[in-house]
């Protein structure tokens, strides 16, 4: 039997799925740690995690996967890497990381990037980056190079997560086009490095990682790596993707119109198409997709709400008494669509690119003592995250995304019928969840790398619909009021 392996580097959790490289069926899939892993933010705003514990965990989640299924060592043809998008690795010459990666959902150069793009020119900006530098991997270096010069002067390269795990696995530093894209440090017209936005923030472009393909050879596990995995030397390393990317790759989104989403520590809308638009508010933001060629361009454009199962996880621990997701999405189905106009407004993970990164936090409207019970609040949770997704699928549609069927993996919030209903009913479209995720996602994109499949196509064996839920015309017209009502509070909110 022969078997592709992926890697998924979450801030909550290492996952590790194993593939049945012929039929495509997924094999085993475990994660680890079984709590989530710890995010410190040793001020407001900040959200850091040492790159040195995704590498521990990934450790401990191969172990857990040899107890939960055997395979040999050797059967292992190819591995795949999906990671949490816009971290900052900073590595000295030894590649040892300098300081904790700055993280996806931290908020502290939300200024300098503001900065960047009206000196540098808003028209520019978008014309060649697509984004506003915003709080991304390029406006975090450049708070160390402001913040930490110390540390600053003895980076070597920079990396992306997924690029750091890649490096411990191979020894090979390296970085792809759509990483590049996604940390702002791509000219999309110009199809390179964007130099203009290392010269303004007086970055030397030598601490960028050289690039390699998506998919393809990009380095080969070490010895020192697999005696510690239990794993032969010398597997190809044949795929890297975001973690939004990957889970569109994940999903079979992969063409103009496509739609996919997730909902895990955030909520993800993320669209393919062929065309380089963007938002001139930088609200959602286009970058460079898995399957992107010059003769037949891909962009993604991805909407993100950064508090969306982190809600429901905080919830949890501080206001149910630690009571089970299975029990606590009961409980929500038994509460009215609207919540008995209980509104919850999920804006507390930092700042959110749909609210022009204003980071207002999170907040609870019209609780009314005499009415509401904690069953209230888990349906209001849940509807408040859709209602902001959907915030921002209207961005996405002004731009001329169109939007007919959404497709999820059967995973994280989309097991919660409140969810995945409130979702159909307020974006009237229909929701295919599959049984996949992005570890899975990225084992077939390994297969693809190694040239074990013909193609994209044929990758996708073994992949199914597990549920379809279609927009109830006997609920549409309720939560659309209740999304009236939530999106009136949200505009006099973030006033």
């Amino acid at each position: 039997m022969k078997y592709l392996l992926g890697f998924d580097i979450g801030s909550s959790s290492v996952k590790t799925a194993l593939l049945e490289a012929e039929t495509g069926k997924p094999k085993a899939s475990v994660f680890s740690p079984l709590n989530e892993m710890p995010i410190s933010s040793p001020e407001p705003g900040f959200a850091e995690q040492d790159p040195e514990m995704w590498w521990n965990e990934l450790i401990l989640a191969i172990k857990k996967l040899k107890q939960q299924t055997s395979f040999k060592a050797d059967e292992i043809i190819a591995i795949g890497i999906s990671y949490q998008m816009h971290g900052l690795v900073c590595t000295d010459k030894n590649n040892r990381p300098l300081r904790p990666s700055i993280i996806w959902c931290d908020s502290r150069a939300v200024e300098i990037g503001q900065k960047a793009f009206k000196e540098m020119g808003e028209k520019f900006c978008l014309q060649n980056f697509l984004n506003s530098p915003g709080n991304f991997t390029a406006s975090k270096l450049k708070w160390v190079m402001d913040n930490e010069p110390g540390i600053y002067s003895r980076i070597h390269k920079i990396m992306l997560p997924g690029d750091y795990i890649a490096l411990k696995l191979t020894g090979e530093i390296a970085t792809t086009e759509s990483g590049l894209s996604e940390g702002i440090l791509w000219n999309f017209p110009e199809k390179r490095v964007a130099k203009e936005l290392l010269d303004y923030y007086s970055i030397d472009e030598k601490i960028l990682s050289p690039l390699v393909p998506t998919f393809g050879d990009q380095g080969r596990l070490g010895k020192d790596a697999a005696a510690l995995l239990g794993l032969s030397a010398g597997i190809p390393v044949c795929y890297r993707a975001g973690d939004q990317p990957n889970n569109a790759f994940s999903l079979n989104v992969l063409q103009p119109g496509e739609i996919a989403a997730t909902a895990g520590t955030s909520g993800v809308i993320y669209g393919v198409t062929d065309q380089a638009n963007y938002d001139e508010f930088s609200r959602v933001n286009t970058f460079v997709h898995v399957n992107n060629t010059d003769r037949d361009p891909r962009y993604g454009i991805l909407l993100c709400v950064n508090g969306t199962g982190i809600l429901n996880s905080w919830l949890r621990k501080n206001f149910f008494g630690g009571a089970s997701y299975e029990s606590i999405n009961a409980a929500a189905s038994k509460i009215n669509i609207g919540s008995d106009g209980l509104q919850f407004y999920p804006f507390g993970n930092g700042a959110e690119r749909i609210l022009v990164n204003e980071n207002p936090g999170g907040y609870l409207k019209g609780l009314d003592f005499n009415r509401h019970r904690w069953e209230h609040v888990a349906r209001s949770a849940q509807e408040g995250i859709v209602f902001a997704l959907h915030y921002g699928t209207e961005i996405m549609q002004q731009m001329g995304v169109r939007m007919n069927t959404i497709r999820a993996g059967y995973a994280n919030m989309f097991l919660s019928d409140v969810f995945a209903t409130t979702f159909a009913n307020v974006t009237n479209c229909t929701v295919e969840l599959y049984n996949t995720d992005g570890a899975l996602g990225a084992a077939r994109a390994a297969g693809v790398g190694a040239g074990y499949y013909s193609g994209f196509s044929e990758s996708f064996k073994g992949m199914h619909v597990i549920k379809k839920i279609d927009p109830d015309p006997d609920s549409k017209q309720q939560v659309s009021e209740a999304y009236l009502f939530w999106k009136k509070g949200l505009l006099h909110f973030s006033q």
